[in-house]
This record gives C-alpha cells, sequence and structure tokens, in this order.
C-alpha cells in the first residue's frame, strides 16, 4: 500500500505588498513647480549637448583619444534632447485639447 502524499505547509494565497510611501516612486520634486522643474531640465540639456560638442572637438583636435567617452557624452545628450522633445510634444498636444474643449 501506498501512504497518502502529505504537505506540512499548504499553499497559501499571494497578498499584495503593502503600499509604504519608501516603496512608491514620486516624479514630483518637493518644493518647486512646473516652471521651474522645465526650465531646469532644459538647463541640463543644454549643458549635457555642450559637454558633447566640447567632446567632439577635443577628439577632432587630438586632446584626447578615448572615443568611448565622447560616443557616450553624444549619446547622453541626444537621449536627453530626445525626451525634452517628447515632453514639448505631449505639452502641445495637450494645449491643442484644452484649447478645443467647449465650455
Amino acid at each position: 500500500m501506498t501512504d497518502p502524499i502529505q504537505m506540512p505547509n499548504p499553499i497559501e494565497p499571494v497578498k499584495p505588498a503593502a503600499a509604504t510611501p519608501q516603496a512608491m516612486p514620486t516624479t514630483a520634486v518637493e518644493g518647486k513647480d512646473f516652471k521651474s522643474i522645465l526650465l531646469d531640465s532644459l538647463e541640463e540639456v543644454n549643458r549635457l549637448q555642450t559637454e558633447a560638442d566640447q567632446g567632439v572637438q577635443r577628439l577632432l583636435t587630438g586632446e584626447t583619444d578615448n572615443v568611448a567617452e565622447v560616443l557616450a557624452a553624444v549619446n547622453k545628450a541626444g537621449v536627453a534632447f530626445d525626451l525634452l522633445m517628447e515632453i514639448r510634444n505631449k505639452l502641445t498636444d495637450a494645449y491643442r485639447e484644452i484649447k478645443e474643449m467647449r465650455l
């Protein structure tokens, strides 16, 4: 005869994790309004593009031979600019939608 399989610990359903303030990502910056966040982002994109341009100039003049560093700076500036353009496009779309709303 065979003995029935006995499970020492029954399987319990998975409980959802409690939402704690530490676990939830925050995108808002404390104490800053939208305008200042947007201006800071513009300045950061400008800084990244300036650094990329300077890196390319150093590479072309022979001051540096680290192509990977320059390429990384150029890619970083490109991604930041693309993100900024997407934000601009979303804001423009939102403005158009609000403008077309009837009161």
